[in-house]
């Protein structure tokens, strides 16, 4: 396949204003600008760092959605009710109905809307928490992130929409009490005002902010993560000295399954474990359904007081999940021909690793875990050499915390009225997850808050 590069735009060809300005080049801004310019807007993307996407091209696992053609022709009979219930069963009630009821009801036309855009999504794969397959993802199986930034960024050019990186958004203007323009700063001409008629927030979380982090969950400081580091929340501060309000900033989702014994924090995306892979402690057993909520396989991890875990699987899951790839690419997997030798080299129990093993693949035949009630991602046992295995740890990976918005993407301040012309999406906005994510909803927020944003901000500007 032929590597594609993107081309930011040359900031010579900056205009003095736009009808609208998206701050962040991840997916929920740029699903976001590709919408408002099909709409008929003037749309130019800021992007603080030199590369783009953001945390979405971190991605690995898919794309929920419900009541899809890709569903059905998998033989997945789905609904947006009990997509809803389950979602607010993982969040422990506390989601933003609001948000949660639009959430649900527009999945299908995000993966429609993507596939027009020639982004196609048609296998799924199992997350943790839901009782159906509704991780959409190419059906090559390549990791979800890169596939759709890289789509979109085609999409972009396409559409002639000029991306600007190395270019920080300072402030927020108003003028009458109406976000106005903004103030940016870039090496080569400096700070400059920039006139628009309405603003997107879509610049991520606030995982790397070490203060931030302090002031709202400090028994995480010692934890590392998998943002980029670009995560530090300067929208969430934007946002704020514009008059607009934040919520759940205490919640931030811990990632059961991150390599971290290198220089890097990798995560070990979720459709691992729902292609198949289990979970064993040093004994070499299994000691949690790993298909329970993040929340859940997170705390059983720590409560191992083991330093990690090991998730171990086959050649059949590797085909099936290729993200794999990836992983053996930066060193981060031990293989063998046995699990004898993979147990060796792991310093686990080999006995009962093989015994954990044989018992796996017996429920598996069954289609009936005994031990932990692990329903979803048992397509496949672990009988295909080469065997293999990543050693993970608990990291830090989303803050579902953030902005206040509505169902309309429209920045909230703290009576609840709207702080006109701004807007926010992504995981800069708090919320919809409540007090725990959904493993494969993160890309979905993006897409179906990223157009909901593109549409309002149309919506605002040409009825003005």
């Amino acid at each position: 396949m032929v590597k594609f590069n993107f081309e930011c735009a040359n900031i010579a060809d900056l205009k003095k204003s736009y009808d609208f300005v998206v701050i962040g080049s991840g997916s929920a801004g740029m699903c976001a600008a590709i919408q408002a310019q099909e709409l008929g807007l003037d749309v130019v993307i800021f992007e603080k760092r030199d590369v783009l996407g953001g945390n979405s091209m971190r991605a690995s696992t898919g794309m929920n959605a419900v009541e899809t053609l890709t569903q059905l022709n998998h033989q997945v009979i789905d609904s947006q009710e009990l997509f809803y219930e389950e979602m607010l069963k993982g969040g422990k009630g506390s989601n933003n109905k609001e948000l949660l009821s639009y959430f649900v009801r527009h999945t299908e036309s995000g993966i429609e809307w993507l596939s027009h855009h020639n982004i196609l999504l048609n296998d799924l794969i199992s997350t943790g928490g839901m009782s159906k397959k509704r991780a959409h993802r190419p059906a090559d199986a390549p990791a979800i992130g890169s596939y759709l930034v890289t789509g979109l960024q085609k999409q972009l050019m396409t559409h002639h929409i000029p991306v600007f990186n190395d270019t920080q958004v300072l402030s927020l203007i108003k003028t009458n009490d109406h976000i106005s323009a903004v103030e940016i700063d870039h090496p080569q001409i400096g700070k400059k005002i920039i006139n628009a008629k309405a603003v997107l927030i879509a610049s991520g979380g606030f995982a790397r902010n070490q203060a931030m982090l302090s002031q709202y969950t400090p028994e995480l400081l010692k934890l590392r993560t998998t943002n980029h580091p670009g995560a530090t929340g300067d929208g969430i501060k934007l946002a704020t000295s514009a008059g607009g309000a934040l919520v759940d900033m205490n919640k931030i989702q811990v990632h059961p399954t991150a390599q971290q014994e290198t220089d890097h924090v990798y995560l070990i995306g979720e459709g691992l474990r729902g292609a198949g892979a289990i979970l064993v402690n040093q004994n070499g057993k299994r000691f949690v359904n790993e298909m329970a909520t993040r929340d859940t396989v997170t705390k059983a991890i720590n409560d191992l007081h083991q330093n990690g875990a090991t998730l171990i699987f086959d050649e059949g899951v590797r085909q099936a999940f290729k993200a794999v790839d990836f992983y053996i690419a930066m060193n981060l997997v031990v293989s063998g021909d046995t699990l004898s030798e993979l147990s060796e080299k792991l310093d686990l129990n080999g006995a009962n690793l093989e015994q954990t093993v044989a018992d796996w693949n017996t429920m598996q035949e069954r289609s009936k875990d005994t031990q932990f009630n692990r329903q979803t991602g048992m397509d496949r046992a672990i009988t295909v050499p080469t065997y293999y295995a990543i050693h993970i740890k608990p990291a830090i990976h989303y803050t579902m915390g953030g902005i206040k918005i509505n169902s309309l993407t429209e920045v909230l301040n703290a009576s609840g009225g709207t702080v006109r012309g701004l807007y926010a999406a992504g995981e800069v906005t708090g919320g919809l997850h409540g007090d725990n994510r959904i493993g494969g909803n993160s890309i979905s927020e993006t897409v179906v808050f990223g157009r909901q944003a593109g549409k309002q901000v149309a919506k605002f500007i040409l009825e003005r």
